[in-house]
């Protein structure tokens, strides 16, 4: 009997062993591909997009390093070097009153993109908030908001804001104020009828019906799904506040000196414009190539996030 046994174990040992041979190795588990890696993929394979991308660093660089290259600071004149074109002392030349042109430009190009980044950031969430919101809550809420964005959009808010600016002696602070106030109103009438179709959706109203609060529900299941509209608005944003800022600056409504930005550089050019060009074309250069690289950038942007385009290539 005891032999019996343990020719039965060794059996039994052996057809375990020829078990644990035949079965193959169970694969290790394959993760799926993070959004964001899809998402930075398809934005690589957009050249003009890595373009816009690298222009843009190289212009940020610049606003945020060119004043410490500089050897001039850009409020010091050099009474010496009137509208004189550019040289080893003054890289970009010099204004009619003596100012490093390239500090000048480092200076007004950080300013305008501090005000075009703010605009934009601010006017995005404000715009996705209430758009998202009127949607949601409907009924009466929702047609007051959308009769108050209606009106404002009535409104020439172009004066409006002439008006508001002029009397804050160009403080670019209100000019962002005053932008933000007047600048959310057309993106939320957007959001708002995207938000339409999302609040039908079976998970925002199984939030509703779980009694997720309307605030949650808003930032963590509508914003969400349009979040790729935001990116894109933010960005376009950020050019039309840049835009709209060079030109309230050129007609001497938004910054003003000793403070400088793109607007009042190419407003101090134009006069300028035969006898030294380089005061005109130097920012008129980087204005272009900043409104340029963004619009790559939102155009790779669109591309990537949206599934149905096949400009990024396949994941």
């Amino acid at each position: 009997m005891p032999m019996e046994k343990d020719e039965t174990e060794v059996v039994l040992s052996s057809a375990d062993d020829a078990v644990a041979q035949a079965e193959p190795e169970s694969p290790e588990l394959v993760r799926g591909t993070n959004r964001l890696t899809l998402y930075k993929r398809r934005f690589m394979r957009n050249k003009g997009a890595v373009i816009g991308l690298f222009i843009f660093i190289l212009l940020v660089a610049f606003a945020v390093f060119g004043g410490y290259l500089a050897k001039w600071d850009f409020t010091e004149p050099d009474f010496l070097n009137l509208s004189t074109p550019p040289s080893s002392e003054h890289w970009f030349g010099t204004t009619d009153g003596g100012h490093d042109l390239f500090a000048q430009a480092s200076h007004g190009l950080g300013r305008s993109l501090i005000i075009g980044v703010s605009v934009a950031f601010s006017t995005t969430v404000i715009s996705a908030i209430i758009g998202a919101g009127a949607a949601l809550l409907g009924g009466w809420v929702e047609k007051t908001i959308l009769t108050l964005i209606h009106f404002l959009l009535a409104v020439p808010s172009f004066l409006i804001l002439a008006l508001l600016v002029s009397d804050s002696g160009g403080d670019w602070k209100m000019l962002i104020v005053v932008m933000i106030a007047f600048g959310w109103m057309y993106a939320a009438r957007v959001i708002w009828s995207l938000s339409l179709s999302i609040r039908e959706n079976d998970f925002v109203r199984a939030a509703r019906y779980m009694g997720v609060s309307r605030t949650k529900t808003i930032v963590r299941h509508m914003l969400p799904n349009i979040s790729s509209l935001l990116v894109i608005q933010f960005v376009l944003g950020t050019i039309a506040t840049v835009m709209g800022e060079t030109g309230l600056s050129f007609l001497g409504l938004g910054v003003k000196l000793p403070d400088v930005s793109l607007g009042t550089l190419l407003s101090g050019g134009t006069a300028t414009l035969i006898t030294a060009p380089w005061q005109f074309y130097v920012p008129a250069a980087i204005l272009t190539l900043l409104t340029v690289s963004l619009a790559l950038i939102a155009d790779g942007l669109r591309d990537a996030i949206d599934p149905n385009s096949k400009s990024g290539g396949k994941a």
